[in-house]
């Protein structure tokens, strides 16, 4: 077996066992951890394709971001994992009926699936030579010459997603002192101040 086959096979088997623990760990920590093990796997594969720079991204944003942001979030927060488990176990019945019919919709895609005989010259003419262009140049001329609208319209449509996820949790409560700029800016000094002559021995 070349060293190829192996590192991808390593990769593959690495990235489906980490998923699965990731979804059936039972700490949150150990989760995030599995997590990051995944992208580093596929960032892995990414690599053995030839795509580099995708590996380096998916590593910089993924794990060096996401991840740990998600990591420290987990470990700060104080989770009450008894009361989470008898949430989980009211809707138990449901997620296994969804998950039956996740399955059996997969065995039916992979019971009818055939490959053509174009698939290889369709998969070639989506993205040019790689000896003859880099992978990030030709990464940069899909995204940004000829998909520049649909690139273009997720921006507007993560843009709306974050605006709206703001305005609902955006909550003006009326018992928090907050601080207001303006009035300690014009502030008169001898209203906000009182001197006190305080004589040796006696308090205040």
């Amino acid at each position: 077996m070349a060293f190829a086959s192996f590192a991808f096979y390593l990769f593959a088997i690495s990235v489906v066992a980490a998923g699965l623990f990731t979804v059936i760990a039972r700490n949150p920590v150990h989760s995030v951890l599995w997590l990051i093990l995944a992208f580093l796997s596929a960032a892995g594969l990414f690599v053995l394709m030839g795509a580099e720079f995708v590996a380096m991204l998916l590593i910089i944003v993924y794990v060096g971001a996401v991840a740990v942001l998600f990591l420290f979030v987990v470990m700060m927060l104080d989770i009450d994992f008894a009361e989470l488990k008898a949430e989980m176990a009211k809707y138990m019945p449901i997620a296994l009926l969804i998950g039956v019919v996740i399955l059996m919709q997969l065995g039916i895609v992979f019971g009818a699936w055939s490959v053509s005989d174009q698939a290889e010259g369709l998969r070639a003419a989506v993205s040019p030579d790689p000896s003859q262009v880099q992978n990030t140049a030709a990464l940069g001329q899909l995204i940004y010459d000829d998909y520049i609208l649909l690139f273009q319209l997720a921006g507007l449509i993560l843009l709306v997603a974050m605006i709206g996820a703001i305005v609902l949790t955006l909550r003006h409560r009326t018992d928090i002192k907050r601080q207001d700029i303006l009035a300690q800016m014009y502030r008169d000094p001898a209203k906000a101040m009182e001197l006190k002559d305080v004589k040796p021995g006696q308090g205040l």
